[in-house]
């Protein structure tokens, strides 16, 4: 029996949602469509310093514009305060991490330390004699060791030297993006993850603590990074830039046909005439 294909969209509450965003949602919501898969609605909020209401209502809006449907998670934004908000799972991350402890250590060391003794801004490794103690206001992560190297879509990630040791668990008493994002996915049996360039890192990084805690089937994931959109000055879109915004586009114009043709564009199609996500999703339809 073939397996369903189960993938996820999971933007975060950290700012408005840009163009490269939405491209990677619609890349995500395509091969799902197109293979019969389900597709889950996941809002980042494992950081919830920067998260913000606006931005919850941002999130559910710009989806609608585009018309992207989901099969599971959050209906709106109180829909998922109540019952999907990663804050809510804090336990079962914490669960989780104490499954590493071998491998994990305590960090005291500042951001400013580590930009001024690391090479490259990559940890390498400082507090690596201290031991995991409970109740100290410090940051844990997990040890990386020399050589760790990952094939990734062909390309080889050497974890140790891009990443170093990274976090696992801030100083703040949160769980760190790596950590969240895998528990997230094996809990939702994600097998096919759509993701940019920018986050080849991540994903042998995932990898790396997947085979620390045993767990085989995430290895088995199907992984697709995508090139980023860029800006006019040729860096990729991030909210913390103030890129250009969906909700900026739809001011300007109320359809999102913009946005299926950049699609398009970054898949290799003819953008001409494609002025719906029914229409992009026939057009990958026709090369395939």
């Amino acid at each position: 029996m073939e397996k369903t294909i189960r993938s996820r969209i999971a933007p975060t509450p950290s700012g408005l949602l840009h163009l490269g965003n939405a491209v990677n949602f619609i890349l995500t919501w395509l091969m799902v469509r197109m293979q019969g898969g389900v597709l889950r609605l996941r809002i980042d909020d494992a950081d919830c310093f920067r998260s913000r209401p606006e931005y919850f209502e941002d999130i559910f809006r710009q989806l609608d514009w585009l018309g992207i449907t989901w099969d599971e998670g959050p209906t709106g934004p109180d829909d998922f305060q109540l019952r999907f908000s990663q804050q809510l799972r804090l336990e079962r991350y914490r669960e989780f991490l104490a499954q590493l402890v071998p491998h994990l250590y305590p960090c005291g060391c500042s951001r400013r330390e580590i930009r001024e003794l690391a090479e490259n801004g990559v940890y390498p490794g400082f507090c690596r004699d201290r031991t995991v103690e409970h109740g100290t206001e410090t940051a844990i992560r997990v040890l990386v060791p020399e050589g760790s190297v990952f094939l990734v879509e062909g390309k080889e990630v050497p974890l140790c030297k891009t990443m170093g040791d990274f976090v696992l668990w801030r100083k703040e008493d949160l769980p760190a993006y790596q950590l969240v994002s895998l528990v997230d996915d094996i809990d939702d049996r994600i097998n096919l993850i759509v993701r940019g360039n920018d986050l080849l890192v991540s994903t042998a990084a995932q990898l790396f603590l997947a085979g620390l805690q045993g767990d085989n089937l995430f290895a088995e994931t199907v992984f697709l990074h995508h090139p980023l959109v860029q800006g006019q000055d040729g860096r990729k879109l991030s909210k913390s830039d103030n890129a250009l915004s969906l909700a900026a586009l739809r001011e300007k114009s109320s359809s999102p046909a913009v946005v299926f043709q950049a699609v398009a564009r970054q898949a290799g199609l003819n953008p001409a005439g494609i002025g719906t996500l029914d229409e992009l999703l026939a057009r990958f339809r026709e090369r395939s």
